[in-house]
């Protein structure tokens, strides 16, 4: 009989090691959006409220590899300054020459957040790149990582179907759980 053999422990350690970076990976985007969102809603609460308007609107096309991005070029004044800045197009893209609120932050005049809940900046980009990347690495890992495990020792295959157990029968003799009815009705 041939023995199964062994693989060594360091590279299941390695897939081990690959599913926890990816989904750091993965998690890295979500966990950018969520503390984007924190400071969305502090900066409505404690920014300087202004009127931004829209001065033009850029489409670039996209290749044959990424879909076409819309980017709005927004100028405001604060304390006496203007400011120009950019705001992505996600969900919402205004018109060139259209007005909107927007809430500055007093710390930094150039990051804002808009009526329609986009802040100033492409921000998370690089973010939802590397989340693209932990889930590609978590879509080999899973797999790899899964057929490392012995289920084969932890899961045993039977191999010869059940035995019945021969329980006496009132005669003395052996009961077989076989009728006449079944026996008929087979002829």
């Amino acid at each position: 009989m041939i023995k199964p053999r062994r693989s060594p422990v360091w590279v299941t350690l390695g897939c081990v090691l690959l599913v926890v970076a990816g989904g750091a990976l993965l998690w890295l985007p979500i966990h950018t959006q969520l503390a984007l969102d924190d400071w969305m809603a502090e900066l409505r609460a404690t920014g300087v409220p202004a009127r931004a308007l829209v001065y033009d609107r850029v489409t670039e096309a996209g290749g044959n590899r990424e879909s076409s991005s819309t980017t709005m070029f927004v100028r405001y004044e604060l304390s006496g300054r203007t400011y120009e800045q950019e705001v992505g197009c996600f969900e919402v893209c205004r018109p060139p020459g259209h007005e909107m609120s927007i809430w500055v932050n007093p710390a930094d005049p150039e990051d804002f957040v808009t009526d329609f809940d986009q802040l100033s900046g492409h921000r998370g980009r690089a973010q939802g790149v590397l989340g693209a990347v932990g889930f590609g690495i978590l879509v080999l890992a899973i797999p790899l990582l899964l057929s490392r495990i012995p289920f084969g020792r932890l899961f045993p295959r039977r191999d010869t179907p059940p035995r019945r157990s021969a329980a006496p029968a009132l005669d003395g003799g052996r009961f077989t759980g076989a009728s006449k009815h079944k026996r008929r009705s087979r002829r």
